[in-house]
């Protein structure tokens, strides 16, 4: 199966016959009906009845034509945005990001980042900080932003720059607590089911939480597994238990949680950028330092801690070019 089968049939399906796809596509007839023969062929099954005129699709080509219409629709955005990047009239960054730094500082660099360089495609992915320098090398992304409980050294041909490092706060669901005023310690939490997250058999954070509790002895009960934060708190919205985020997530999260801080726990959370060593792609170091800014201006890091913005960067672009996201 190949993308001009799938145009030829696409056109015969809208047209009823191979010659309103040839007017439409200015080749023979034969070629659209030769094409899309090959293509029953390579599926093993019809896709238009051929009894009548104008000819319907069958169940299977029904079910083919939206997903194929989808990924021609796909094929044409792809071109149109690599001609662009190729013309140098635009540039990408593709950035990979653990779902917790969307609660803090990620929208403000992500903001401030398309008003300096309004012609830069950002290129967002959701990913596990384990799952990250993978996706770097093979070029998907250029700049990861994880988020671990213990120091995690880089692996070879990496290195990662602190953004912050912060508390963590339990999140149970409203009204759970007789007394919500009063200090929250491990042992009353350990009496409510925990919700672990995220569900990743690479990743090592769900397991860093637990034994934090557990080497302080307060072992948690895991109930429930969430494939990610977000949906980690819902479980706890609807009352189905507690779990444990960084504390920069409190003030953006919902609203149908509450978080509370644990007076016994001293483990705490790093959040910090994951870059390749070498070959490093011309707009990581600008994003980085968007990130440095927006942990000062959120609080989550001194500003004496800030690190100076890379000097060999592009260049942005006036004020008067900028464009609506």
């Amino acid at each position: 199966m190949n993308l001009r089968q799938l145009q030829y049939f696409c056109e015969m399906a809208q047209g009823g016959s191979a010659v309103q796809a040839a007017q439409r596509l200015f080749v023979a007839p034969t070629a659209i009906s030769m094409s899309v023969s090959q293509l029953e062929s390579d599926l093993g099954g019809q896709l238009f009845d051929r009894s009548t005129r104008p000819m319907p699709l069958t169940p299977l080509g029904k079910f083919l034509l939206p997903r194929a219409q989808e990924l021609l629709a796909q094929t044409r955005r792809l071109e149109g945005d690599a001609r662009r990047v190729a013309s140098a009239r635009q540039g990408w960054l593709g950035v990979g990001f653990t779902r917790s730094v969307m609660l803090s500082v990620l929208p403000v660099a992500v903001r401030r980042f398309r008003e300096a360089y309004p012609d830069v495609r950002l290129e967002m992915v959701e990913l596990l900080a384990e799952h990250q320098p993978a996706q770097m090398e093979s070029g998907k992304v250029h700049l990861g932003i994880a988020r671990f409980i213990e120091p995690v050294p880089p692996p070879p041909g990496f290195s990662t720059c602190t953004l912050f490092e912060e508390p963590l706060l339990a999140a149970l669901p409203l009204g759970i607590r007789a007394d919500a005023s009063a200090p929250l310690t491990l042992a009353e939490l350990a009496r409510y089911p925990f919700i672990s997250y995220p569900r990743d058999p690479k990743t090592r954070y769900a397991a860093q939480v637990l034994a934090a509790a557990e080497q302080r002895g307060a072992p948690l009960t895991v109930q429930h597994e969430a494939m990610e934060i977000h949906t980690a708190l819902g479980l706890v919205a609807a009352g189905l238990g507690v779990t444990l985020v960084g504390a920069s997530v409190a003030p953006n999260a919902r609203k149908d949680v509450e978080f509370h801080a644990v007076e016994d726990l001293d483990a705490t959370t790093t959040v910090v950028t994951v870059m390749p060593d070498v070959g490093r792609h011309a707009f990581v170091d600008p994003f980085v330092a968007l990130l440095q800014e927006a942990t000062v201006q959120l609080g989550l890091a001194p500003s004496h801690g800030l690190a100076p913005a890379p000097t060999a960067v592009p260049a942005a672009r006036p004020p008067a070019k900028r464009r609506r996201p």
